[in-house]
């Protein structure tokens, strides 16, 4: 598949769908590279010949995007699609889970898309389904000039905001759910995320500002003022900001993605949003999380209200209507034998009111009044975002998986201190998901299966949340991860699980706040238990050449010590930097290796005031001029080989490589160490190269390993996962 547009998780179904260019894919949840189905929904002749007559590329424009993507009841999704620039929309059909799966195009439902799916694939859009009807964001016409919250579908008439760039100004739609505010379903709204430029904004310039705006999902209009146009529809802003050193707030106003957090409480989610700065001259990401009683707080405060143009906003102080613009015909607002049972029953001056003051003057601030995520180092630009609230020995911990431009996903926990009001951000992994680095466009989380499915514009993947196995089997590891879904059982680092009663509950060790290694396992006896056995390599370097002696550490938040010990057996010194000597993110970096370089260098991580030796490296260095006097040979004498693994011509059979000519230089005791050595450079590395497009494949595409930057073993582990390149 190409250009993947929208990603449906569903576990009714326990599949996932995808839309795309011309294309709907149905993948079982729990493995998305089985039981694949697909549907090809292209335009029509007439409409690409005619999206090509109006001037639109016929090869990124003129195809059916899928943008719109719902289930609607238990047997059918809905399915919009830009139709080369002539929105369509159809049900397909997908059985129920007892039965036997289908997955079919009902074309006998084709129908018109206007209003249900913008026209122009590269404008945003924003859709929730409720109740049989759609509520999306999108702009409505063919040259994208007309933004829009549209109601259509089944048995309402069709109902949107008006033309008025005072309800929305340029904006780009983000995110629409439904929350429910109580348990009148008559009061139940619809809440919609998007940026904006902001009319309301001082000095003159027009800023950028994030929204959140909300309507009721029973909202039909006026009866003669705002016929068929949203008569309950409100905004505010959103804040997400941090305070500089010189008391000047610097705002992360570009919203990103908005995920729900769902508490026990449904009508209470957490709403975690993922900001940029649009500053030209500080860049950076913010995630600020909101609970909806700040948002509903904002929504039933004052009106904003500017009496002229030459005024400032204010709180408007005026008398307000009866029944309060803005809120919806229900028993809440309307007790029984009320008049106001419809919207269309509400007074003229309540409609006026609510047409004059779509702003509310409140804001919406964040928990703590502070980003609980905050990016400056321009390492990765941050797109999606999911949140799993896990249960862990210490309390509860919100993990992010944050996916980044260049397909790494961040998982990251946030430790609040409440006394030093204070955060601590700790990553616990950086996932490269593609081969290809490649921006992440959808993330959806399966908590159930404990499972992330992410997107990319031509590859689908899932990963698991977690890979306890990863850190290892020592307690003190284990513990220094900080990793609320893992903890030491005593033999090794598993899944931990809040309400287990098992034998080994005595031995479960755990401390996210602290991570602290003394008080979990400062009972073992054995100190193979604590501690994991450092790995021991060996490398020879060349005298003059480079060398990079590697070690990342188990954990992204350890510094990096290095200590060698020399030939003269005086102990361990620390390594001294300089212009010729350098630590880098990979190791320490030699220049210009001299013969005093030889030695034994240990690679030590510092974290939490625990020590330990990571990688423990012999360097050997091999005399510059021994080197050269193997190729600078005479005329006379048979030309230098270059490529080790391969017979001359005119050879013989088991000739050795001429790589076995170094063992004359440095002598027979290293001979089977130097000989591992050799054949790893040059022989294993060609014939890798050689067979590296002959490897395992899924069924539908390539599989690549997944890197982890996190507290694993020294060396890249392959993790269990599966890859759709579509």
């Amino acid at each position: 598949m190409a250009d993947v547009q929208t990603m449906l998780l569903d576990e009714y179904q326990e599949r996932l769908f995808l839309g795309g260019r011309d294309l709907l894919c149905s993948l079982s949840l729990d493995r998305i590279d089985q039981d694949y189905r697909e549907i090809h929904w292209s335009g029509t002749e007439s409409q690409t010949e005619s999206c090509r007559l109006k001037g639109r590329d016929p090869l990124s424009e003129c195809a059916n995007f899928v943008r719109v993507l719902h289930s609607y009841n238990r047997s059918h999704l809905l399915a919009c699609g830009t139709g080369a620039f002539d929105p369509t929309c159809s049900f397909i059909r997908v059985g129920r889970w007892t039965e036997d799966q289908v997955f079919k195009l009902e074309s006998q439902q084709l129908g018109h898309g206007r209003n249900k799916c913008p026209y122009d694939p590269n404008k945003t859009c924003a859709s929730t389904l409720v109740g049989g009807q759609l509520y999306i964001g999108l702009y409505t016409d063919f040259f994208g000039e007309d933004p829009a919250i549209f109601r259509s579908l089944n048995s309402h008439s069709a109902t949107r905001t008006e033309h008025d760039e005072r309800l929305l100004n340029e904006p780009k739609f983000v995110a629409a759910h439904l929350i429910a505010d109580n348990d009148d379903r008559d009061d139940d709204k619809v809440y919609f995320f998007f940026t904006e430029k902001a009319l309301e904004s001082e000095g003159g310039d027009t800023a950028i500002y994030s929204r959140v705006a909300r309507l009721c999902v029973n909202d039909i209009g006026g009866q003669r003022v705002l016929v068929n146009k949203w008569s309950t529809f409100m905004k505010t802003r959103l804040i997400c900001s941090v305070l500089g050193p010189n008391g000047i707030e610097t705002h992360f106003d570009e919203m990103e993605d908005v995920f729900l957090l769902q508490t026990r409480d449904h009508r209470n989610p957490d709403v975690y949003i993922l900001f940029r700065t649009t500053s030209n001259v500080f860049q950076g990401y913010a995630v600020c999380v909101y609970h909806m009683s700040a948002i509903r707080e904002a929504f039933n405060g004052p009106y904003a209200h500017k009496p002229g143009p030459e005024y400032h906003w204010a709180p408007y102080e005026g008398k307000v209507p009866y029944p309060r613009p803005g809120s919806c015909a229900s028993q809440i607002n309307a007790p029984p034998g009320s008049k106001y049972s419809t919207t269309k029953d509400y007074p003229d001056d309540v409609l006026r009111f609510v047409r004059s003051h779509p702003m509310m003057y409140q804001h919406v601030h964040p928990v703590h009044n502070r980003p609980v995520l905050l990016r400056t180092d321009g390492r990765h630009n941050l797109k999606q975002i999911v949140v799993d609230r896990v249960d862990a020995e210490d309390g509860q911990y919100d993990v992010l998986f944050i996916g980044t431009d260049a397909g790494v996903v961040l998982k990251v926990i946030v430790i609040y201190n409440k006394e030093a009001e204070t955060m601590e951000e700790v990553v616990l992994e950086e996932l490269y998901v593609f081969k290809v680095p490649t921006p992440i466009i959808s993330m959806e989380i399966s908590v159930k299966r404990q499972n992330l499915y992410i997107a990319s514009k031509s590859a689908v993947a899932q990963v698991r949340i977690h890979q306890c196995d990863m850190y290892g089997s020592a307690c003190m590891d284990c513990c220094l991860a900080r990793d609320p879904y893992c903890a030491w059982d005593g033999e090794s680092c598993t899944r931990y699980y809040p309400s287990a009663v098992t034998s080994k509950r005595r031995f479960r060790r755990q401390d996210i706040r602290h991570g602290d290694v003394t008080q979990q396992c400062f009972d073992l006896q054995n100190v193979n238990e604590t501690l994991s056995k450092p790995e021991e390599r060996f490398l020879y370097g060349i005298e003059g050449n480079s060398t990079l002696l590697e070690c990342i550490p188990r954990s992204p938040q350890a510094k990096v010590l290095w200590f060698v010990e020399g030939s003269s057996n005086t102990g361990q010194e620390e390594v001294k930097t300089d212009d010729r000597v350098i630590k880098t993110d990979l190791g320490l970096l030699l220049l210009n290796l001299h013969r005093r370089d030889a030695g034994i260098y240990f690679c030590k991580s510092r974290e939490h005031g625990f020590i330990q030796t990571v990688t423990k490296i012999k360097l050997d260095v091999l005399q510059e001029e021994q080197i050269d006097g193997i190729f600078h040979k005479s005329d006379e004498e048979e030309p230098p080989r270059k490529l080790p693994c391969v017979l001359q011509p005119g050879s013989h059979q088991g000739m050795r490589p001429w790589y076995k000519e170094f063992l004359e230089l440095i002598g027979y005791s290293n001979f089977q160490r130097v000989e591992e050595y050799c054949q790893k450079i040059w022989c294993s590395e060609k014939r890798r190269k050689k067979n590296r497009g002959a490897g395992n494949k899924w069924k539908y595409g390539n599989a690549p390993e997944r890197k982890v930057k996190a507290r694993a073993h020294s060396e890249h582990r392959r993790t269990p996962r599966h890859v759709l390149d579509t």
